[in-house]
Parts: structure tokens; sequence; C-alpha cells
């Protein structure tokens, strides 16, 4: 038997999907009101919300979006305009609906005034149309809602598992019935004798002739949530432009052709042993045999790609629970970690066969991890879409007008990286609202344009990706950060800083330059936890900014965050890993450097003054260093950095494991891994060792 609650997930799933497209939707709109294809798909979309609402018991989120789905059919027959108004309230319905759904999750009650109060609205937008004059000239013309009287040739064959999605296929066919004169017949054909007949599968298949002056949407809207789920086939056999002469010409055999109930061998066939048309064709010297052999290999060439077309769309995509895939990765881990304990035997080994075996899993393995991480990449375009809602409506409340631009929405990103990414993404574009861009006069008096501009763009950099949230407004003041820093005794007066540290303040906890305390900002935290999370991320976040001119704020982000390739290293007799992302080049540390006084860490390479950390006195490590040294020289928040380490032992695959709660005071390690022999290695957070 099917499970309702399975069914009632997927419809919550469907739902945000489509209350996701409808905000972005409606946002397109906004800025393009006569967007044709973009009125269609909003109400496409409240239409399948509706229609499979009803179907899967939602019957609350049915008849609320009943009423927005009867506004949005008025936009759409051209009796309604978009306004304002009508973007606000329905912006304000989607969010009602997406409460309704969450309150089923919680278990706790909608306010229905609050949904009855938009429903009042919508029902105020809908004109007086006079409907009687208007109906009785729509039937004095034949014609009903504005389209010509047209008849339809339907085939609808649901998935024989249809009935286990909880769709009653009887109606869908009521609903056609609802638009015009409605034939139907049922077909049997293919109901299987008792014995193998299964009680919860649909066998039956229906052929149906409409005629409806409702136009081809209305025909097609009663479909829209089951198309993938049904083989359906509508096609227009006629309409009131025709006279009866051309209506009544088909002949038995063409209808039977044009549904394909019988093959056109097979009616010619029946008819009588009749040649080919390209056979006759070349018979009479008509046409040469290979123009029909060209026209032939045309009609096998055009059949093959839509087939194809047709199965690449079929198995385009498949809808897994993220639970799944996170248990996928951590097998994968295991796997990995399994594989570098192989390759450490077969090595030790003086087997060649092992080693052998031991190179193809290691091939295997890498090929297995890189499909799993990319299937958990999605596009970045995902998150900005959903800034476009916060930035109209801060936008709004504070009196300003902000156009949202984005770049490089096809990026893809670890599903849980943009997970974490989007509390600090928020703040960050919260700050550049209500610090950054000013309101249209004070942009007028400093001879900007009055609308402000806020850029997010994303692209790929090696093992990261860079996002940067760009503003065009006020910029960051110096002189007023540093003011601010020593009035909290972040700073003291004197301390000499350099204007990229004093932008660097803003980061520091407490810090806030907003004079006053509003619902976005001005309590004192903001960008510390930005940066915090970021780090956390194993990320990095910079600064760029110029007074009067605007802000860019740039994340490096890494592409994932379960299994990244480590550079090992050696330190006494313990294994460390370091990102290899991050890391530039290994050089080693000369003797006369070791000579040094103490304090001085700076490293001369080809002429670039690189500063670095020693490991070993960092950790306080007592045995003897050495003789001779490396030097690890990575690049953090666009300086290089060199770790000193006893010894570099090469690449190595890394699964990154939590250290648990017990070491979450440990500073400088972001977690640990497992090696081939069963010990442990650290993992350094090089942000945190700078």
């Amino acid at each position: 038997m099917s499970n309702p609650g399975q069914h009632n997930q997927t419809y919550r799933v469907e739902a945000e999907e489509l209350l996701a497209e409808i905000e972005e939707t409606v946002l397109e709109l906004e800025e393009n009101p006569e967007d044709k294809e973009s009125i269609n798909r909003l109400f496409r979309a409240m239409h399948t919300i509706k229609g499979s609402g009803a179907m899967f018991g939602f019957d609350d989120v049915a008849d609320f979006t009943h009423h927005v789905e009867t506004v949005l059919d008025r936009v759409r027959e051209g009796e309604l305009s978009i306004t304002n108004e009508l973007i606000n309230l329905i912006l304000q319905s989607r969010d009602h609906i997406t409460a309704i759904l969450e309150a089923g999750d919680t278990g706790q009650s909608v306010d229905k005034a609050s949904g009855d109060k938009i429903i009042e609205r919508l029902s105020g937008l809908l004109p007086d149309l006079n409907k009687d004059k208007k109906k009785d000239k729509a039937e004095a013309s034949g014609k009903k809602d504005g389209f010509k009287e047209m008849t339809c040739r339907i085939r609808f064959q649901p998935n024989p598992e249809v009935f286990t999605s909880g769709m009653d296929p009887v109606l869908l066919i009521e609903e056609l019935r609802e638009l015009g004169d409605c034939t139907v017949v049922s077909q049997t054909r293919n109901i299987p004798s008792l014995d193998s007949l299964n009680p919860e599968h649909c066998y039956f298949f229906w052929d149906i002739i409409l005629t409806t002056a409702r136009g081809m949407n209305a025909v097609e809207d009663v479909f829209i949530f089951v198309m993938d789920d049904c083989d359906i086939s509508i096609e227009v056999i006629g309409d009131d432009s025709e006279n009866d002469e051309q209506q009544a010409y088909k002949k038995l055999g063409e209808i039977l052709v044009e549904r394909k109930d019988i093959s056109i061998d097979d009616l010619t066939s029946t008819l009588g042993k009749q040649k080919r048309i390209g056979e006759m064709l070349v018979d009479s010297a008509a046409v040469p045999p290979n123009i029909i052999k060209s026209a032939i290999e045309e009609q096998r060439h055009i059949k093959q790609i839509l087939e194809k077309r047709r199965e690449s769309l079929a198995t385009s995509t498949i809808r897994v629970p993220a639970i799944k895939m996170d248990s996928l990765l951590d097998l994968v881990g295991e796997l990995v970690t399994a594989q570098a304990s192989l390759a450490q035997k077969a090595s030790l080994s003086n087997d060649p066969e092992l080693v052998l075996i031991s190179e193809e899993i290691e091939r295997l393995v890498a090929g297995l991890r890189d499909d799993t991480m990319s299937i958990r990449m999605i596009q970045i375009g995902s998150m900005f879409t959903g800034f476009k809602r916060l930035v109209r409506d801060l936008s709004k409340e504070m009196g300003k007008d902000i156009a949202l631009v984005t770049h490089g929405e096809e990026t893809e990103l670890d599903k849980t990286v943009i997970e974490r990414m989007k509390d600090p993404m928020i703040h960050i574009i919260r700050n550049s609202i209500d610090h950054g861009i000013e309101k249209p006069d004070q942009r007028e008096l400093a001879k900007k344009p009055r609308q402000g501009t806020l850029t997010l763009e994303a692209e790929h950099s090696g093992a990261h990706v860079l996002i940067r949230i760009t503003d065009d407004g006020k910029g960051l003041d110096p002189d007023g950060i540093r003011k601010k820093a020593v009035e909290k005794g972040l700073i003291a007066p004197d301390v000499p800083l350099t204007e990229k540290e004093i932008i660097q303040l803003v980061f520091l906890p407490g810090f806030s330059t907003a004079q006053t305390i509003t619902e976005v900002s001005g309590r004192g935290v903001g960008m510390d936890v930005v940066k915090r999370n970021i780090e956390s991320l194993r990320g990095s976040v910079d600064i760029e900014s110029k007074k009067g001119k605007g802000t860019i704020i740039t994340l490096k982000l890494p592409l994932t965050l379960a299994i990244i390739e480590g550079l090992m290293v050696m330190i006494g007799k313990d294994r460390y890993i370091l990102p290899l992302s991050a890391v530039e080049e290994c050089v080693e540390l000369p003797k006369e450097e070791k000579n040094r006084i103490a304090g001085r860490r700076i490293l001369n390479v080809r002429g670039d003054a690189v500063p670095y950390i020693n490991l070993r006195e960092k950790f306080e490590f007592t045995d003897n260093a050495p003789p001779l040294e490396q030097i690890v020289i990575t690049e953090v928040n666009g300086e290089r950095i060199g770790f000193v380490v006893d010894e570099v032992i090469g690449s190595h695959q890394t699964v990154i494991k939590s250290l648990g709660p017990a070491f979450k005071h440990a500073r400088d390690i972001s977690g640990a891994t497992i090696l081939g022999d069963g010990s442990v290695a650290l993992i350094l957070d090089v942000n945190k060792l700078v």
C-alpha cells in the first residue's frame, strides 16, 4: 500500500520549489509587468499548488490558493494589470501559503484572519466588467472568454501506479467536462487477466473529444500537475474558422493513424497490397531514388534526435533526500580511509599483483569520490534568488531604491556550504542596504543615479569559490571607524594602523558604526559573526572600500567540507595536514636563517619577503629539530605566510572528521583524519594560526 506520509512530504517539497519559483517570478514581473511568459509561469505554479494540494488533502492550501489563481487568471486574460498592490498581495499570499505548510509541520494553527484579509484585498482588485453583457456578447459571437471555439482530441493514459500518489483520474475528466462539450470513451484493452491483475494499478486510459471556448491554456492546466506521471496528448482537430466541409473531410483511417491507434503500414496492408509512396514515386520516375533515400534518412535522423531528447528529459533529474546524500558521503569517506590502508599495506609488501589491485581500487575510489562530491554540488543561483525578496522588502522599508544584480549563478558549491552561507550573506546584504547605499535624494546630491545597485557575483578560483558582494554606496569611513574603535576601547588611540587594517576593525566583536538601533542593524552584532561563520567553513572574508564610491566584500570558500586534498607534514613524530588548496610552494629553511635573532620571522623567497611561523615552537615540541627544516608557503587572506615543519611527506586525500566537544577550544586545529595505519593526523587551520 502507498504511504500517505511519504506523499505528503513529496507535496511539501514540490510546493517549496514552486513557492521559490513564484517569488522569483513575481520579482521579475515587478521589473517587467508586461512579460506574458512570466504571467503564465506564475499562474501555472499557483494552479499546481492548488491542484496538488486538493489531491493530497491540503484543503486549506487549495482553498486559499484558489482565490489567488482567480486573480492571476484575470491577469492572464488581460482584464487586470500588474500593479505594485497586486505584486505585494501575491508575495503576501506566497508567505501565507508557506505559513500554512509550516504550521502543518509543527502542529500549530495558522492565522486565518491574515489569510482572509489577503483574500478580501484580492477580491477588491477584480474589475466590475458587467458580466451579463459580456456573456451575452460572447454567446452571440460564438466565443467565450475571448477565445475561438475549438475541438481537441485528448488521450489521457495515467501511469499504472497513479493511485499510489493519491490521484484520482476521474476528477480530471470531470474538470474537463466543465470546460465545454465533452465525449469520453474508456479504453480497457490494457486490463490483464484476473490472475495477474494488481488491484492498486490503473489499467484504464481515456480518449476524449472536447469542444471548448476556454482556450488551450485552460485545457492544459487541467493536467498541469500530473504531466510527469501520465502519458497525455492534446491535439486541436478543428475550430470555428473551418467550414463544415473541411471538418467532415477526414476518413476513418486518417483519424486512426493520427491517434496512433494503427500504423500507416497496417492501414495500407488492410486496404490492399499498395506500394509505399516512395516506391510509387520512383516507379513513376517522378523523383530519383537517391532523393527518396535522402528524405528517408532525414526522417530517421530527426526521429532519433527526438527520441534522445525525450529520453534525456525523462531521466534528467531525480529527487533524493539530503540525508541519503549525507549517508553516501560518509560511506565514501570510510572507503577512502580503507583504500589508504590498503595502499599502505600494498607498498610494504613485495607482491606486484597486490600493488596493481591497490592502484586500480585507488583510481575507482577517486572517481567515486569525485562523482559523489559533484552530486552534492548545487548552483549558487538558488541562494542568490532568495535574496531578491530580501533586497526588495528592505529597500522599500528603508525608503531606498535598490536594484539587485547577480552574476555567476551557475557556479556550483557544496550543498552544505551554501546552507551555512545563507545567514552570513543576509548579514552582509543587510549592512550594505542599511549602512552602504544612500537614499535617492542623498545619491542625487552626490551626483549618483537615484537607484543604488547591489551586485552579487560568484566564480571558481581553484579549489575555492569567490563570492563578491558589491554596493555603490557611500563606502566605509576609515576615520569614523578608528574613532568608534577608540571610543569602545577596542584599540589604543596612538596605535599606528594602515587604512586596510582600520577597515578590518569592523570584524571586531561589538563594533558598529550605526547611530541608531533599527530592526536591520546597530546592535553590535553582525560582521564579527560573519567572519566567525566564514572561518568555521575554512574560508576567509576581505573588505575593500573607497569612501563615497562603495564597498566590495569578498568571501573565499572551499568547494566542499567533507573530503579535501591535503599536504601531509611531520613535526617530531606527529603528522599534520595542511589544506593543499592553500599551499603555494615548499622551500628549505636556510641554515643561516635558523641562527637569526629570535623574533625575526621573515624569509626572502626570490626577492619576496615572506613572514613565517615555526610550528615546532608554536606547538612547544621539546626534542631537537632536524638539521634541515622545510617551509610550507601558503596564501591566507591575500598574504603569503610560511609554516616551518620538520619534513614534507606529500599530498594526501583527507577525509575530515570532527574532533568532538572535548576539543572545541583547540583554536589552531580544524579537524582530524584517519591515516592508512589507523593513526590520527590533525588538520591545521591556517586562518587561526595566522
